[in-house]
């Protein structure tokens, strides 16, 4: 049995080479509070703290907000050991990412 290609980290892969992508908690923070954040990512091992920090400031800050995959996915599809949290700062990658994960939410 092949595994499918995540697209949602192909696409997160494809950002991060564009540039368009910052990651890590103090970043992601930084790129929703100045408003330059299209999409955030959560990782689903995050801790309840970290996730409970997100949720409430993306609601606050009205950008879009999805839990997804591990810390060693996230982190991997960007060229680094393991990442928490991720920011898109690109609204083609955001939109792209976001369609994948509805898409994948309902198979």
């Amino acid at each position: 049995m092949r595994l499918k290609p995540d697209k949602v980290l192909s696409l997160i892969g494809l950002a991060a080479k564009a540039g368009r992508l910052t990651s890590g908690e103090f970043s992601t923070e930084k790129a929703v509070k100045t408003g330059r954040a299209s999409l955030v990512i959560v990782s689903k091992a995050a801790s309840d703290n970290t996730k409970k920090m997100f949720r409430n400031m993306c609601t606050y800050y009205e950008v879009p907000l999805y839990f997804y995959g591990g810390k060693e996915e996230l982190g991997h599809a960007i060229g680094k050991e393991f990442r928490t949290s991720l920011a898109l700062l690109d609204d083609g990658f955001a939109k792209a990412i976001e369609k994948q994960l509805k898409t994948q939410r309902t198979e």
